[in-house]
């Protein structure tokens, strides 16, 4: 086994990091003289005012404006769109005396008048449509209450 201390073969060159020993702190110096180098100014500065400065006449400019009143703007036109909603309504001969079998739970309203939707409803005036009244239908309750076309 040998010694991992002892000094390299006279004939073998330097390893890798001794000799970055030396060329890194040599880059590092060029580096820091280049800026140096580079931050002096090779021109000289004329920043200094002459000694004897001439009076000289100055001339000063106003402008007046006078504002003048600008047109109010036009409200923009309102569009109003009309929706014609046809109503059909049969009137037939009302039933005999109820019988009373259905006992007040059926889903199906009395009468044969048929709304399509609420709006129909609501241009008959009708609305608000309870169970068993002429024209209720459960599609227009939708909550469930037995009350048709009750929101809004």
């Amino acid at each position: 086994m040998t010694n991992p201390h002892t000094p390299p073969a006279a004939g073998r060159p330097a390893p890798k990091w001794a000799r970055k020993r030396y060329v890194v702190p040599a880059l590092g110096l060029a580096f820091f003289l280049g800026i140096g180098a580079g931050g002096s100014d090779s021109q000289p500065n004329d920043d200094a005012k002459p000694a004897a400065a001439q009076a000289r006449p100055t001339a000063t400019v106003t402008a007046t404006m006078t504002a003048t009143p600008t047109a109010k703007p036009e409200p923009a036109p309102t569009v109003t769109k009309t929706v014609e909603v046809e109503v059909t309504e049969t009137v037939t001969a009302k039933p005999a005396a109820d019988s009373g079998s259905s006992g007040g739970s059926g889903g199906g309203g009395g009468g044969s008048v048929y709304y399509q939707n609420c709006a129909a409803a609501r241009a008959a005036g009708a609305t608000p449509v309870r169970r068993g009244d002429p024209g209720y239908a459960s599609h227009l309750d939708r909550d469930g209450d037995g009350i048709g076309c009750d929101w809004g």
